[in-house]
């Protein structure tokens, strides 16, 4: 390993030592998602999903 990597990853670390705590004070705080609200989700991602689908049928 150079220094590069090293210090690469030494960055990944602190990176992930400073965001944990937000993102679990996120998590907690956090309004549950409704039914509706995933199915807003799905859909488009079903959408986009068989449109690849088709793209890849094509070629």
């Amino acid at each position: 390993m150079d220094w590069m990597e090293i210090v690469s990853a030494l960055a990944l670390v602190m990176f992930i030592i400073v965001l944990l705590p937000a993102t679990r004070d996120m998590m907690r705080n956090s309004s549950k998602g409704t039914s509706a609200d995933w199915m807003s989700l799905v859909i488009p991602a079903a959408v986009v999903f068989l449109f690849i689908m088709l793209l890849v049928k094509l070629v």
